[in-house]
């Protein structure tokens, strides 16, 4: 989501707007430390904090906060037990701000920024907003440092995902994945295989030369092969592991298939290990439909976990860059 984009164009229509930012999570909680939401005066709203209760909560707090159109800060501290009657288990800290047309030059600055991708940024508390500067340094989540200032991210850093193959289940995982951190690249020898209309984080590539893709595909990236050709489907997977730079090397197909690959591999003279970096059959285990839309969402599902997994290890998470919002209460009172 690009919040400073909608919290500028709200600004451009209203008065004021707020942004809701969870700043730490204890414990158990439907979402994470940096999830944000944007909410108009009216109650119309961007995003999510998890739903329930304290969604409803902090909406109703944030509109309240935006009768008088002036910048402020609000922090709040929530149970999610016996306070909101709900059973995550664990407590939140959250962070309203409300902005006001005198802020927008500054919001249209981070909304530039934001344009061009992933940001990150250190603010500076005041009396009654933050004063955010882009910074160089990439956090690995929200935090505060020993000032007590806030270190953020802004904008969606999104796995590319190269799909090989616009049959059936190519189309139902291209509907799914365009609604998920994903941006995909839609690749096809085949003339009109590709649909005309796809979501807006869809690259639609034509070409009767697919392994040449592989070329332009990022590091990191996965690589998804379901073409009308085994033969295809062969040379996609011997380029995609020879180059040992993709987290995710996966082709549709059965135990037999991934067997025949593998001998196949071996015979070109791969090494073992590059070799066991296959994934055949794709999807997670459970699901036994053959259905297009339910194979795709076994495959959809194997995807966010291996990116949750590969993100993990990019980013290089520890227990020591934990979040600490006890020192931003030195200078700003919690209202409870």
């Amino acid at each position: 989501m690009k919040v400073w984009s909608l919290i500028a164009k709200h600004l451009e229509d209203t008065d004021c707007c707020a942004m809701v930012t969870m700043t730490e999570v204890l414990g158990s909680a439907p979402r994470e430390a940096g999830t944000r939401m944007i909410i108009r005066p009216d109650g119309g709203f961007h995003g999510t904090i998890g739903g329930g209760t304290l969604e409803w909560h902090v909406q109703a707090e944030a509109q309240k906060l935006m009768r008088n159109p002036k910048a402020l800060l609000n922090f709040s501290q929530h149970a999610l037990g016996p306070e909101l009657g709900q059973c995550c288990g664990g407590a939140v800290k959250l962070l309203i701000e409300v902005f006001t047309k005198e802020q927008l030059h500054e919001v249209k600055e981070l909304a530039a920024q934001e344009e061009t991708g992933p940001f990150s940024t250190q603010g500076h508390f005041t009396a009654d907003r933050v004063i955010r500067e882009v910074i160089n340094k990439t956090h690995n989540k929200l935090s505060f440092d020993a000032n007590g200032d806030i270190l953020e991210n802004f904008g969606e850093k999104k796995r590319q995902v190269y799909l090989y193959g616009a049959g059936h289940i190519g189309r139902a995982l291209m509907l799914n994945i365009a609604a998920l951190p994903f941006d995909l690249v839609w690749i096809d020898s085949r003339h009109n295989a590709l649909p005309s209309v796809t979501a807006g984080n869809v690259e639609k590539i034509y070409t009767p030369t697919p392994v040449e893709t592989l070329a332009t595909a990022p590091d990191g990236a996965f690589i998804v092969i379901m073409t009308h050709s085994h033969s295809l489907d062969l040379d996609l997977v011997n380029a995609a592991l020879a180059a040992e730079r993709f987290a995710y090397v996966g082709v549709i197909g059965s135990d037999t298939k991934k067997a025949r690959f593998k001998s196949r591999l071996k015979s070109f003279g791969m090494v073992k290990t590059n070799i066991e970096n296959l994934i055949c059959p794709i999807g997670i285990d459970g699901i036994k439909s053959k259905h297009p839309a339910a194979i795709a969402a076994s495959v959809t599902a194997e995807l966010l976990i291996k990116d949750e997994e590969v993100s993990k290890q990019e980013a290089g998470l520890d227990s020591n860059n934990m979040t600490d919002l006890n020192r931003v209460e030195k200078t700003v009172k919690f209202v409870q």
